[in-house]
């Protein structure tokens, strides 16, 4: 077993050191690595022992779909990276934000959410929590006066997701809280285009996190989780709903994510670079309209992602001039770049919003959130910038 000297001198290590060593227990056999413990269920030492642990009187492993010893290393490595007191891993993104809402939300609740948010959180809100009694209006992310008049009685929760997908708007997340806090209410910050590498929303005034682990905490696109991070108080109520409905990280994905997490601020490093230089690159492109990066000078949010990030990430998206036919055969002109919704990998990704993240979206609702046919998005990995120039001036000759 690691000692508690190792623990001890953890306490205001950097990120780097945390994402590599937060968390780590190691078995009787000493390994070094975090092994993968793969099993459904515990022996106990007695009728009595198991009792106490089903009961939580006594700690220790009870059934995985609650407690397994790798998926607590990664829920224990992701709270200290964003100086929180406590994680939940769970089975997608997704599974994090229906967790999150399932347990801290009821009948009669209202929330306000962003538009600019990813296109199936839209669905999750407007359309099934509505059903569970939970009402829900949607305000433009940048226009705070709008977040102030949709404020009632029974407001409990913000959602906001910051840059924003696809457009990369920046919410200022300390003017939100400050919001919240006035209300009553809970923030509620996806950090998944961060990750706490660049930002740490709880540092700002947020009350929880949110994470995609499928995209920069894994970082190579190989396994699907998320996480919800916040306080002792909250993450109690995940925790139950997560042992009563289960949906649940794998043993298996969270050591996947542990590798991850300890290149994270390489990564995000090397993603931001490449990205702020291909914004750049693809401002003088004849058939842009209009680029939406954040480490743009001329990005409205350039100054707020400065104060609140630590670089402005690896997500970018363009208006090429046309229509959704001109933005198509962009992408279908290029030879590099993968074709596939996902972010967060060390390929570049690109894809269009409108008729894939966002496409189950109505029509207003698209227009309403700035999702046009003519925007392209690219989740900017860490192939050499040169030969992502090159490939995008394939894309964008089809349209010259």
């Amino acid at each position: 077993m690691t000692d508690d000297t190792e623990f001890d001198a953890l306490a205001g290590a950097h990120l780097d050191t945390l994402a590599i060593r937060a968390g780590i227990t190691r078995s009787l056999e000493g390994e070094h690595a975090e092994p993968i413990f793969l099993t459904s269920s515990y022996v106990f030492d007695s009728a009595a022992d198991a009792a106490a642990r089903f009961s939580g009187d006594s700690p220790g492993n009870v059934y995985s779909r609650y407690t397994n010893p790798t998926v607590r290393t990664f829920e224990e490595r992701i709270a200290a990276l964003e100086g929180a007191e406590q994680a939940v891993g769970t089975a997608s993104g997704m599974a994090a934000i229906l967790s999150t809402c399932m347990a801290l939300l009821k009948s009669g609740d209202h929330v306000i959410c962003s538009r600019n948010v990813f296109g199936t959180t839209v669905n999750l809100f407007g359309k099934y929590m509505a059903k569970f009694g939970v009402e829900v209006s949607f305000v433009p992310l940048l226009e705070l006066d709008q977040w102030r008049a949709a404020i009632r009685p029974n407001t409990a929760m913000l959602f906001v997701e910051t840059p924003s997908n696809p457009l990369c708007e920046v919410a200022d997340l300390a003017a939100m809280a400050e919001l919240a806090r006035a209300s009553d209410s809970l923030l509620v910050v996806d950090n998944c285009f961060c990750t706490p590498a660049l930002q740490t929303p709880l540092s700002l005034g947020a009350d929880i996190v949110i994470h995609s682990a499928t995209k920069y905490l894994d970082g190579q696109g190989r396994c699907v989780g998320g996480a919800v991070v916040g306080s002792h108080r909250h993450m109690e109520e995940v925790v139950t709903f997560l042992r009563t409905c289960g949906p649940t990280m794998s043993p298996f994905n969270a050591w996947v994510f542990l590798k991850g997490l300890e290149t994270l601020r390489l990564r995000m490093e090397a993603h931001s670079r490449n990205a702020l230089e291909l914004a750049g690159w693809l401002q003088q492109q004849p058939g842009v309209e209009r680029v939406f990066y954040a480490g743009l000078p001329d990005h409205p949010g350039h100054e707020l992602a400065r104060r609140q990030q630590r670089a402005f990430g690896g997500v970018l998206s363009f208006a090429v001039k046309g229509g959704r036919q001109q933005a198509w055969d962009v992408i279908d002109g290029v030879r590099i770049m993968s074709l596939t919704a996902n972010l967060g990998d060390a390929k570049t990704t690109i894809v269009h919003p409108a008729t894939t993240t966002h496409g189950r979206l109505s029509p207003g609702d698209r227009a309403a959130a700035g999702i046009t046919d003519n925007l392209i998005r690219i989740a900017v990995g860490l192939e050499h910038v040169d030969d992502l120039r090159a490939d995008l001036q394939r894309g964008l000759a089809a349209i010259a």
